[in-house]
C-alpha cells in the first residue's frame, strides 16, 4: 500500500512538471514568426493576431497596446522624471535571424538603467522598419528597441528612431555580421564583445508612456522609453535589415495603435 502511495505521488509530481512546462510564457516576444507576418490580408497579420492563439487575445483586446503616435496634443512636458540613467557595459552577444526582424542578445546582460529606483538590465536590442512609433504621424525610417527586464520580470524598452542620412555608427560594427545570416532564418551567430554604450542617443528628451510588446503575446505593462531626437541610418543599413529577413517581414513595423486613456510624458531638464 506504500508503494503504491509512493508511486501515485511521484505520478502527480511528474504530471504537475508535465502541465507547467506546457503551459506558453506570454510574457515574452514570441521568436518564431512562422505563425505571423506583418502583411495585411494575409490571415496572419496584425489584424489577426490576437485571433491566433488564445495567449495572444491582448493583441486585439488590450487598451494599453504599442506602438502609438506621439501626438503633441497629447503630451504632457514635465522634468520630474529625470535624466535616463544608463549603466551599460560591453558585453558578449550573439546575433540571431529570427525571421521577423535582426536580433542582437547579450548573453549575460550588458549593464542597465535605473526607472524609480528599479534596476532593469538590457537583454537585447532588434530593428523594426520602417518606425513603429510614430510623431504627430510621421514615420521614420528604422527603429531599433533596447529591451531591459527586472528582476521580477518585468520590460522597459528604450526605443531610438532614425531617419535617412549618415550611417549609424552602431549598425556599421554589425554590417559583416547580418549579412553573414542573410536569408538564414534561425541562424546564430557570435559576435564577440559588442559594448551597448555604441548605441548613441543624442538627447536627454525622452517620451515615456506604459504601453505594450509589439509583436505576440501583445503583453501590456511595458515601460516605454522613446528618445525624441531622430538619428540617422544610410540607405545600405536600412536596406540590409529589409534584405536579411524574411519576404512577409521587409516591412516589419505593427501600425500604430490607439492612446486611449494614457498619459504621454515628455521629459525636458529643468532649465536653470
Amino acid at each position: 500500500m506504500k508503494n503504491s502511495s509512493t508511486h501515485f505521488f511521484f505520478f502527480c509530481a511528474f504530471l504537475f512538471l508535465l502541465i507547467f512546462h506546457s503551459i506558453p510564457t506570454t510574457s515574452q516576444e514570441v521568436e518564431d514568426e512562422k505563425e505571423f507576418d506583418y502583411v495585411k490580408g494575409s490571415g496572419k497579420g496584425p489584424e489577426n493576431w490576437g485571433d491566433i492563439h488564445e495567449e495572444w487575445a491582448m493583441c486585439k483586446n488590450g487598451d494599453m497596446q504599442s506602438p502609438i503616435d506621439l501626438l503633441h496634443e497629447r503630451v504632457q512636458v514635465v522634468s520630474h522624471l529625470g535624466r535616463l540613467k544608463r549603466h551599460y557595459k560591453p558585453s558578449n552577444a550573439t546575433l540571431k535571424n529570427r525571421g521577423h526582424d535582426i536580433m542582437l542578445k547579450w548573453v549575460n546582460g550588458a549593464g542597465s538603467i535605473y526607472v524609480n529606483g528599479t534596476e532593469y538590465v538590457l537583454q537585447q536590442c532588434h530593428w523594426h522598419s520602417p518606425s513603429e512609433h510614430t510623431i504627430n504621424g510621421k514615420s521614420y525610417a528604422l527603429e531599433v528597441h533596447m529591451v531591459h527586464e527586472s528582476s521580477d520580470k518585468q520590460t522597459a524598452v528604450v526605443g531610438i528612431m532614425y531617419k535617412i542620412g549618415r550611417p549609424d555608427t552602431f549598425l556599421s560594427e554589425l554590417m559583416e555580421h547580418i549579412r553573414s545570416i542573410a536569408d538564414a532564418h534561425e541562424m546564430e551567430r557570435n559576435v564577440g564583445v559588442v559594448d551597448p554604450r555604441h548605441l548613441k542617443m543624442g538627447s536627454r528628451k525622452y517620451y515615456r508612456y506604459m504601453g505594450s510588446l509589439t509583436v505576440p503575446p501583445c503583453t501590456q505593462g511595458v515601460m516605454w522609453t522613446m528618445v525624441k531626437k531622430v538619428r540617422t541610418v544610410s540607405r545600405e543599413q536600412v536596406r540590409l535589415l529589409k534584405m536579411a529577413v524574411d519576404d512577409n517581414a521587409e516591412m516589419n513595423a505593427r501600425p500604430t495603435l490607439p492612446i486611449n486613456e494614457r498619459e504621454i510624458h515628455l521629459y525636458t531638464p529643468r532649465l536653470r
